[in-house]
């Protein structure tokens, strides 16, 4: 027997991925969109229109509906804490995207909401499932680089960098201190974050990191981190929004090595436990992504711990990054606590 589809509402159109995650609503088999939630009342009449679902701007009265089963948080980071814990209150499940919170205990918080009331938290972190990172979890896991020595991951897209003297594509609300916490590392840098700490480890001993702005809008467009691990490990997390590149991750061992790049998915290992240099690897399908994800964790009642625990040390390096970015200065990281798997 089919059961009938979850009632999901979005719950802000702040985040640009807001339209994408409404879209897998509209196309999973298992969800229906029902209704959009805005304090912006301009965005959210816009996003309930191009969805052909009702528009509210009472976000008590939504969330007190009981054909809502749950919703998608897209607002502006800096709402993330109050309104997950009043939608997690209202006993409705919670798919999010990322950053979680501006802050590591505003995140447990949210965590914490979730679960006293039996609410399927997921949060987006769409490149765990994807092909390419299984593959290089099997070879680091394997142990043919041998001792890790080195990774690398650059992420950057050119949304800042204007174009016939208009402001680049990403929305000036991106670059609002108050309201998106931080700039390209704090959005896009999130993902060479989350996908360093599951190759190389969730546990860096410092944190260091330079911020600049390419377009001066009033956040960094152009940002690296580097993370030092008590094994000698060295870690570079580079994320941009004023420029263009291929998506690429570097790992490096004391016997080998390992390069991937999106042109044309290409995975290459080197070393002589892969009969010496340049031998390309086949890279999998992606798994299922983290909405469908949530669905299942919804319908199966089951919770989401390997999600939850590395949205929240994304969080925690996230904030490590910022902060030492503010102060000028390498800083001691403050996560050394984790028990995240790391490979």
């Amino acid at each position: 027997m089919v059961s009938k589809p979850l009632k999901i509402a979005v719950l802000g159109f702040w985040h640009v991925h807001a339209k994408d995650y409404a879209r897998q609503t509209q196309q999973h088999p298992g969800t229906e969109l029902v209704a959009v939630w805005d304090d912006d009342l301009a965005l959210g009449q816009a996003g309930a229109d191009e969805f052909g679902v009702p528009f509210t701007d009472d976000l008590e009265a939504l969330l007190g509906r009981a054909d809502v089963d749950g919703v998608i948080i897209t607002t502006a980071t800096s709402a993330h804490r109050e309104v997950m814990v009043r939608a997690a209150n209202a006993g409705k499940h919670i798919f999010t995207e990322k950053l979680l919170a501006p802050t590591v205990t505003e995140a447990a918080e949210i965590i914490a909401a979730a679960d006293d009331n039996g609410v399927k938290l997921v949060v987006s972190l769409p490149r765990l499932a994807h092909g390419y990172t299984h593959a290089i979890r099997d070879v680091i896991g394997s142990g043919d680089l041998g001792q890790l020595t080195y990774g690398r991951i650059r992420l950057s897209h050119d949304g800042a960098v204007s174009r016939g003297g208009a402001d680049g594509w990403l929305p000036q609300r991106f670059f609002d201190q108050k309201t998106a916490i931080g700039g390209a590392l704090t959005d896009l840098g999130c993902h060479p974050v989350y996908l360093l700490q599951l190759f190389l480890g969730a546990d860096p001993e410092t944190v260091n990191a330079t911020y600049r702005s390419v377009a001066g809008r009033g956040l960094e467009d152009n940002a690296v981190v580097t993370v030092g691990y008590r094994d000698q490990k060295i870690g570079v997390i580079e994320a941009g929004f004023a420029s263009r590149n291929p998506f690429t991750i570097e790992i490096f061992g004391t016997d080998g090595s390992l390069t991937y790049t999106e042109t044309g998915n290409v995975l290459r290992v080197s070393g002589p436990a892969f009969g010496g240099d340049d031998l390309q690897l086949p890279v999998p399908d992606h798994g299922k992504g983290p909405f469908a994800q949530w669905v299942d964790h919804i319908n199966q009642d089951t919770r989401a711990d390997d999600n939850l625990a590395r949205a929240l040390e994304l969080t925690r390096m996230v904030v490590a990054a910022n902060q030492a970015a503010e102060q000028g200065r390498t800083t001691s990281y403050a996560g050394s606590e984790s028990h995240l798997p790391t490979r």
